[in-house]
């Protein structure tokens, strides 16, 4: 069986929410489902004590490098993690194997957006007509939290 995600995350790595804005934004979002035909299995928010990988799962099928342009095999992010330990980071700065040149995992082009981030909102399984968040849902949920969010749709 195979799940979906939309997660949203800060668009700063480092950033956390207070927990009672964390609560409110979770609130908005599972109500963002709740229409005849619409539905999300749940709806929760985990904090993180690193900045953490927010993968978007089988959608990510190619990553290319910020700083020349150049493809980076998927395998590469996986021996990153790997060598890290765990899907949480204290930096995110990391050579690439395509120039050399060293620079942040974020700012690397992935096809479909991932990111890094101390904090999510999840919805697991969401379904309605249009399935991801739009511009207006996205800035109330910014507004909920205090800071600006950015999607990622993650498919397992």
């Amino acid at each position: 069986m195979s799940d979906s995600y939309i997660r949203l995350i800060p668009t700063n790595p480092g950033w956390q929410p207070a927990h009672g804005a964390a609560a409110a934004a979770a609130a908005y979002v599972a109500s963002l489902f709740s229409g005849p035909d619409d539905g999300v299995e749940k709806v929760e928010y985990k904090f993180y004590d690193r900045m953490t990988l927010i993968d978007a799962g089988e959608n990510t099928s190619q990553i290319t490098c910020s700083r020349c342009g150049r493809d980076i095999g998927l395998d590469w992010l996986g021996d990153v993690v790997r060598a890290n330990g765990s899907l949480s980071f204290d930096h995110l700065d990391v050579t690439v194997p395509c120039c050399g040149g060293v620079v942040p995992l974020n700012s690397l082009h992935y096809d479909w957006p991932i990111g890094f981030a101390r904090f999510e909102v999840s919805a697991m399984n969401p379904t309605r007509s249009q399935y991801e968040l739009d511009a207006e849902e996205l800035a109330k949920t910014a507004d909920l939290l205090g800071h600006p969010v950015a999607q990622i749709l993650t498919h397992y």
